[in-house]
């Protein structure tokens, strides 16, 4: 018997999350040059980070010996969205208070519903807390709310909800999720994941952390790895009830974001010029890219991200082509879209290699 036999049977059934391919690998794999290599896997910013956070992080060293102090950080995240410093939980980018709702509200006995083609980690949090997965079939790719909440069991204490959904780009209009929220039962946490929050069009916005208000059992949370380009500091956060997120920091990690990050977010918030950049760029992009796959013949999930799933026949194949001319982007047939691939939008030039790429690829 191995010593990891010991972990318990949860665990070990876990399958570890698979990151998009670092450009750095690639560069070995294919004996590449790395300046050669475009990546439109991870949903990044190709604008990189905000000017005045790579000035704040550059400031920021010279007090790298001390510990963290999240107040500023806090203080302005609850300033902007207009609630109490004790309902924010900051975490190693959002993925980590994703974690920490798991470890908080889930355990061996109880469930969590998620929707089928949803964000990996919500499978990850919570198995990781010993807690049954209830994976409930996509409605033309996205979550089905309705089946969702018939799904909810006497054991559920959570559900997940990606809105706007990786890897597929789906949106739930804001009323229908705030009608789902309100039908839930009190004793079910819903976790709603807006990581992509920033790229929404107006019209499609709302004041979704006013909810909480309403609705204690809500918890929304959100990340500067996207439009903020903070992917490589990590830092994120979650808004929640007062008593929520009470318990969230009991389980928190006292120093879960570091001087960086923490220098670099309270910077990036106020950077509304290089934000509205982002989201523009962002804008054209997607209509290149979509533009680009309509004239491939290929079929695409209309996104509301900074990426777009698209179909072909055969996903790990074309993926390896794209690969071997250095092109990288997500193949995701993990999430059971084994003929879909999904692309980052990148800088201008970076689609038009992508889309050569593909036409290459497809022949």
């Amino acid at each position: 018997m191995s010593i990891a036999d010991q972990a318990p049977a949860y665990i070990r059934a876990i399958s570890p999350y698979v990151p998009g391919k670092p450009i750095t690998e690639l560069a070995r794999e294919m004996n590449l040059p790395v300046e050669s290599i475009v990546k439109l896997a991870s949903n990044e910013n190709p604008l990189g980070m905000s000017p005045k956070a790579q000035v704040a992080v550059e400031n920021a060293v010279a007090g790298i010996e001390r510990y963290p102090d999240n107040f500023e950080l806090t203080r302005a995240i609850a300033e902007r969205l207009g609630v109490a410093m004790e309902q924010i939980v900051l975490g190693n980018g959002s993925n980590d208070v994703l974690d920490l709702a798991a470890r908080v509200f889930l355990a061996p006995g109880r469930s969590a519903v998620f929707s089928q083609h949803a964000f990996a980690v919500y499978p990850l949090a919570t198995m990781s807390a010993g807690a049954e997965c209830v994976a409930v079939p996509a409605k033309h790719y996205g979550h089905d709310l309705a089946a969702m909440g018939a799904a909810i069991r006497p054991d559920t204490r959570v559900v997940w909800i990606a809105n706007p959904n990786n890897p597929t780009g789906n949106f739930l209009p804001q009323a229908e999720v705030r009608a789902f929220v309100a039908a839930v039962p009190k004793d079910v946490v819903v976790v709603l994941d807006e990581a992509y929050n920033e790229y929404l069009a107006p019209a499609d916005r709302a004041d979704t952390v006013a909810w909480i208000r309403e609705f204690p059992n809500l918890i929304v949370t959100r990340t500067f790895s996207k439009i903020y380009g903070l992917a490589g500091l990590r830092v994120g956060y979650a808004v929640a009830a007062p008593e929520v997120a009470d318990l969230l920091n009991r389980v928190r990690q006292p120093f879960n974001v570091n001087n960086l990050a923490l220098a670099a977010a309270i910077a990036a918030l106020d950077d509304h010029v290089f934000i509205a950049e982002s989201y523009e760029l962002n804008r054209n992009g997607m209509a290149q890219i979509v533009a680009g796959l309509k004239r491939l013949g290929l079929e695409h999930i209309p996104s509301h991200g900074n990426f777009v799933t698209f179909a072909v026949a055969d996903g790990a194949a074309v993926n390896r082509k794209l690969l071997q001319q250095g092109v990288i982007v997500r193949p995701i047939g993990g999430y059971g879209l084994p003929n879909h691939l999904r692309v980052t939008i990148g800088l201008e030039r970076e689609n038009a290699r992508f889309l050569e790429a593909l036409e290459q690829a497809l022949r």
